[in-house]
């Protein structure tokens, strides 16, 4: 439990100095428009911290580390949710300081964001699958 705990105020700690970097990164760039990096902070605290507090409870009572899926989860959200915040990050920067991308450059981020994202998304249904095996008895 006390790892889901740690994790949980990793994800916050991150999901802070993203809240501020996007606030003090536009304000001293004078930046007023719409930007990733405003997403990254939810992101961040709901994927993280939000999701890792309720996998502490689960872990209180239930065997989750006994499950597969469980294990699978942990991998894939683990390399996916940091993933997606880093494509959000260099995407969003880019956005403020008005960098124009190349065709290329720009697909490599999008791509590798989505791969982020599908981490993420098999991790949540590996732990769904997991918890829906635990609470079955």
């Amino acid at each position: 439990m006390k790892k889901y705990i740690n994790l949980a105020l990793i994800y916050a700690i991150a999901g802070l100095v993203a809240g501020v970097f996007y606030r003090e990164f536009t304000k001293w760039n004078g930046f007023t428009g719409e930007t990733t990096l405003g997403k990254i902070h939810a992101h961040l605290f709901m994927l993280g911290m939000f999701l890792f507090l309720l996998v502490a409870l689960f872990a209180k009572d239930h065997d989750l580390e006994g499950q597969k899926a469980f294990r699978l989860f942990m991998k894939l959200h683990n390399l996916g949710l940091p993933l997606v915040a880093i494509t959000m990050a260099v995407r969003g920067v880019t956005q403020v300081l008005g960098t124009t991308l190349s065709k290329g450059l720009n697909a490599s981020i999008a791509g590798m964001a989505g791969i982020g994202h599908i981490l993420v998304s098999i991790g949540i249904v590996s732990l769904l699958l997991a918890l829906k095996k635990v609470v079955k008895d």
